[in-house]
Parts: C-alpha cells; sequence; structure tokens
C-alpha cells in the first residue's frame, strides 16, 4: 500500500520537509496547512517540486470547526471552505480532512451535521475533490469514529466519507473492531500514530507525546488489520505531533518514520496472514527469529591499556592480537570483549559495537536493508571474516555472526593469535548491555532494537539520579538470552559537539557464577570496586533479613543486593574508563531483574568520583 506522512512529523521548511519525505520513500505527503501558511513558495511552485520529487500531495488539513453550528455560522463556514478548494486545486490535491467541531459547535444533532457536511461535499464534489470526516478525540459533540461514520451516513453523499486515526480512536479506548461495518470506499484516510499508555488529556496526550508505529502501547498491528479487513486500500499516512521530532534532522526523522510504518506493513501482514483468506497488499520484510545470545562486546580507545588491566583483574583472560589490525581479544567462558584502538585518536573509552549470535546473519542483514538501517563498513583483509553489521541511532554498530556447526566458538576467534594464561572460571557469558541515549534518539533506539533484533521491549522505568531522572527501558528476548537497557538522563539530552561523546556512562554487565569468590580475586588482583556508602548497608539490612554476617560480607566487598519473590541478585561495579564501566552480576533463581533500586547508589557514587 502507499506509504505517506504529514508534514507536521517533520523539521524544517515545507520544502525541506518534502525532500526529506522523498529521500526517505514515501509515496505521498499530507500537507499541513501552518506550514502552507509560512512557506515562501507559492502553492504551484510547491506542487511542482512535488512532482518532481515523485510525491503525490495526499490531503490537506485541517479544516476546522465546520458543522453542528448555527445557519449564520454556516455561511461564513462556505465562505472559508471555497477559498481552501481553491488552494487545493493550486496544489492539485483532492481530499481535505475535516476534524469535527471542538469550538464553535452549538447544536448537538447528527441531522444538522449530516446536512451541512453534505452541503460541503456539493462544494467540494463540484470541484471534483472529497472531503475526509473525522472524529477528533476531544471534539466537543463528535468525538467517536462510529459516530462520525453514522453522520457520514446519514449525509449519504458520495464525495463524503470518514479519516480515520489510530489515535482519536485508541487514546479514548474506543473498540476498532467497528471499522470493519464501515465500506471500505468510505474510508478516505487513515492516520496511523502511536503513543505512550499515559493518564494525561487527550489533547496534551495527542499535541505532545505521539510516537511513529511500534514506539508506544497501541495495539497498530490489530487497528490496521481491521483497516485493510473493511476494504481500505488507500494511503497509509504518518500523523505525528511530537516535540522532540519537529526539531530533530529532518532526513534522519523521515527514514525513521518510513523504517516504521514498514514495519507495521509486515506485523499487520503476518496478522492478517494467520487468517483464512488473509493475503494483502501490505509490504512484507525477511523475518528473523530472536538473537540467540551476545558474540561480543568492542570498547573503542586511541589507548585501551587501561581497559585491558581492569579485564585482567576481573578475571579475564588475554585471547590474542588481530593478526591484521590494532585489535585486541580478552574473553573467559562465554564472554568476549574486543579491545579496539584503530582510527580512535582522541577517542576516550566507549562501548562502540555490540556483536550477537543469530541463526541466520544473512537474513538479518537482509532485513536491516529492507527497513533502510545504514550498514556498517569496515577495513578487512582477504582471511578476515566480514561480518554484516548496522549502526543504531546513537552510533553503535550492531554485528551477527553464527559458530560454524559443530562449535560453541565464532569463526573470527581464530583471526587472533598469541593469547596466553587462564581466566576466571566464576564468570559465564555478557548479561546485558546497557546503552546511554541521546533523548532524541530514544524512541527510534526503541524500535530500531524491537523491530530489527526481535527483541521485545519492556515497560518504561524512570530512576532518580544526582542528575534528575533517568529514563529507562530493557529491549530483550524472550529468554533473557540478549539484554540492552537503554538509558537516558533528560537534563544531559543536548547533543555534544563530538561524534562519540555520551550524555552519561554505559555499561556490560558480566554474568557469574560466584560474584564473592570472583570479587575477592579480583580484590586481590589490585581492583578497587566503585565505593558503596555505609548508609547503603544499613537501609539493607532494614529492608531484608540477611543477618550481620551476611551484610558484613556485602559491605566489605562494596557488593550490592537485590530481591524478589523469584530469587537474588548480588552484584558490583568497577570505576568508569572514559565512558564506560563494567558491572558483574550474579543471579540466583529465577531473578529476572537489575536491580533498579541500587541504580541511584550507583549513579551517586559515579557523580562523587567524577
Amino acid at each position: 500500500m502507499r506509504t505517506s506522512i504529514a508534514t507536521v512529523c517533520l523539521s524544517g521548511t515545507i520544502v525541506d520537509k518534502l525532500h526529506a519525505a522523498a529521500d526517505a520513500g514515501f509515496d505521498a505527503v499530507e500537507i499541513f496547512e501552518p506550514d502552507l501558511v509560512v512557506a515562501q513558495q507559492s502553492p504551484e511552485e510547491l506542487r511542482a517540486l512535488s512532482d518532481r520529487l515523485g510525491l503525490e500531495l495526499s490531503l490537506y488539513q485541517p479544516f476546522r470547526d465546520a458543522e453542528g453550528v448555527s445557519d449564520d455560522v454556516f455561511r461564513a463556514v462556505l465562505h472559508r471552505a471555497e477559498a481552501k478548494f481553491e488552494l487545493m486545486e493550486r496544489l492539485g490535491i483532492d481530499t481535505v480532512l475535516v476534524c469535527s467541531n471542538v469550538a464553535t459547535a452549538t447544536v448537538d444533532d447528527d441531522a444538522v451535521s449530516a446536512s451541512q457536511l453534505a452541503r460541503l461535499a456539493d462544494r467540494a464534489a463540484a470541484r471534483g475533490m472529497r472531503i475526509a470526516y473525522e472524529a477528533l478525540a476531544w471534539g466537543r459533540f463528535v468525538d467517536d469514529y462510529r459516530r462520525s461514520w453514522r453522520i457520514v451516513e446519514l449525509a449519504g453523499h458520495e464525495a463524503l466519507g470518514v479519516c480515520l486515526d489510530s489515535f482519536h480512536i485508541l487514546s479514548r479506548g474506543h473498540d476498532p473492531a467497528g471499522i470493519e461495518s464501515i465500506p471500505g470506499e468510505k474510508v478516505f484516510f487513515v492516520q496511523l500514530a502511536d503513543a505512550p499508555l499515559l493518564s494525561l488529556d487527550v489533547l496534551s496526550w495527542s499535541r505532545h507525546h505521539r510516537l511513529f508505529p511500534g514506539e508506544g502501547g497501541f495495539d497498530l498491528p490489530a487497528f490496521l488489520a481491521h483497516v485493510v479487513r473493511g476494504g481500505y486500500r488507500g494511503p497509509l499516512s504518518l500523523e505525528v505531533f511530537n516535540d522532540t521530532f519537529r526539531q530533530t534532522d529532518a532526513w534522519r526523522t523521515a527514514r525513521h518514520a518510513h523504517r516504521s510504518l514498514r514495519v507495521l506493513e509486515d506485523a499487520t501482514a503476518r496478522l492478517l496472514a494467520s487468517a483464512p483468506g488473509g493475503a494483502t497488499d501490505l509490504a512484507t520484510v525477511t523475518a528473523v527469529p530472536e538473537p540467540r545470545g551476545f558474540d561480543f562486546v568492542e570498547i573503542k580507545a586511541e589507548n585501551t591499556d587501561a581497559v585491558a588491566v581492569l579485564l585482567d583483574q576481573l578475571g579475564f583472560a588475554f585471547a590474542g592480537q588481530h593478526r591484521t589490525k590494532d585489535v585486541r581479544l580478552w574473553s573467559q567462558g562465554d564472554a568476549r570483549v574486543v579491545l579496539n584502538e584503530q582510527q580512535a585518536r582522541g577517542r576516550e573509552p566507549s562501548i562502540a559495537a555490540v556483536g550477537l549470535d543469530v541463526a541466520d546473519p544473512a537474513a538479518a542483514a537482509s532485513r536491516a536493508s529492507a527497513l533502510s538501517v545504514p550498514r556498517v563498513f569496515r577495513r578487512t583483509s582477504a582471511q578476515d571474516q566480514d561480518l554484516p553489521a548496522v549502526v543504531a541511532p546513537d552510533g553503535t554498530e550492531i554485528f551477527w555472526s553464527t559458530p560454524t556447526p559443530g562449535s560453541a566458538t565464532p569463526d573470527w576467534v581464530a583471526e587472533f593469535s598469541g593469547g596466553f594464561g587462564a581466566g576466571d572460571a566464576a564468570i559465564r557469558g555478557i548479561d546485558h548491555v546497557n546503552l546511554a541515549q541521546h533523548a532524541a534518539d530514544f524512541d527510534e533506539a526503541v524500535l530500531f532494537y524491537g523491530s530489527l533484533l526481535a527483541l521485545r521491549p519492556s515497560a518504561t522505568t524512570e530512576v532518580a539520579g544526582p542528575v534528575g531522572l533517568v529514563r529507562s527501558q530493557v529491549v530483550r528476548s524472550r529468554d533473557g538470552g540478549v539484554r540492552f537497557a537503554l538509558n537516558v538522563a533528560p537534563s544531559l539530552s543536548e547533543r555534544d559537539a563530538t561524534p562519540d561523546a555520551r550524555p552519561f556512562a554505559q555499561h556490560v554487565a558480566i554474568s557469574c557464577s560466584d560474584v564473592v569468590g570472583l570479587a575477592r580475586r579480583a580484590r586481590e588482583r589490585g581492583l578497587r570496586f566503585l565505593p558503596v556508602p555505609t548508609n547503603y548497608y544499613e537501609d539493607l539490612a532494614a529492608r531484608f533479613d540477611l543477618g550481620a554476617e551476611r551484610i558484613a560480607e556485602l559491605r566489605s566487598l562494596d557488593l550490592l543486593y537485590d530481591r524478589d519473590a523469584d530469587g537474588e541478585f548480588v552484584h558490583f561495579y568497577t570505576p568508569t574508563l572514559g565512558s564506560v564501566f563494567i558491572e558483574l552480576v550474579q543471579r540466583v533463581g529465577g531473578y529476572d531483574g537489575y536491580g533498579a533500586g541500587n541504580a541511584p547508589v550507583r549513579m551517586a557514587a559515579q557523580h562523587a568520583a567524577a
């Protein structure tokens, strides 16, 4: 089906928006009236530009406060409508969105509204145009799509249909199943938006917190399935009011938006295909299973010696130097950390890449290509494996690999030689990776990890820290083998001029079988952990009946503790090097969290040490 985006979704001038939409692959654009009013270009110039870019101008919107008014007021509505119809002719647009009255309606009568909309439709039809009537969630009398359809049906005019907007329907909790009872030819336009599930008045919720599909809490695949089953075959258009998107690069936002629409089409097509007779015109992309686990984490810096010392103290073994590159490998158990000093002049240690173990790297790369995710190109020699990789919204590179059948070790490890020594047997693998996000990247990152890597987002949480609330959301595989914690501190949301700069520290969590023993041995090897204040252990003794001896043991090693109904969690943190630190964790029983209650202690200690 054709894809469309409203100009209100993007930043910049209307010319910027049209170019960005075309570059991203959209077929059509909705013209949001305020964008046209402030434009320097004439309607004819914008129409010509759209033609050159291959963009259809699919909708003019919004025309407000048209129905449910007195006769005197309606005469002014007709005068205003004629001017807009003339403007639409100049733009080459044949459909206008008329939203339900929120300001001037005084007559709560469907017959009156139907009569007035029919008279508007007469004027539109005389020019070969149509009216798409939309029920706004905050309409004075009409706030339900089922009522807007009753009014359209009562009017009985061929140039009058409905516009269905997922936000206006789902934010009010209205059942979208009724969409299937509306004849497909009477649905003139469909607008799509996701949103976080908030307790907020619908107007503020709509104007500031809409998201692209897949980033919020609405079940948009089910919504779109009802639309398609009802017979609609027009454009699928994004209308997302969001303060962040209106401040960020229009080209990047447009690509992000188009990707979200492709993901939604794919999810809806698969939902419909699971039912008899479910074939659709919706586009699909290559399906991939969840990743099976972490392959490696890469830390990059001009000088990684301090990180190497840290890994040695933790109990990692040096696994060798790469045969052609200034790259070293440290590993233990299934945990592998690559230290990369290539093209890193002036860079302090930070997480540069994450490798994932997947069943089919080629399929993962194919899905990424279909979703227009930027690929990574690294220099490799003829003897090196060229692992497929893409760039995440925050700049982190994501690599895919799979071991040779019958081997537990990925083939690329053979490119390293000269390793020596044995590591600490308590180290098992990589538990999770915490990636700091700029505020402008956060929602796009959730979509990226969910749609591209088939990971499942958890609920968003907020943790209090010394610099304000840190927003956190985990995306993970079903079995927990892959977990990314995505964090952003709103007070540190401004982008830095340095490309590699991070808003705050990020980290790698290493799982182990005996964190107490590992901590003791790391201490003996000279490692000093992030210090934990005495007040924490006094509070811990009050919260959990652990006994004085256990509390003393935890305190002596700067270990933190958490417990829930399913098990226990014991962990400690290293000092921060550059913008990265390491966490050692032990999960006991069925504990599946991250010690969220301890995060403020960690952030306060890091803030004090900075």
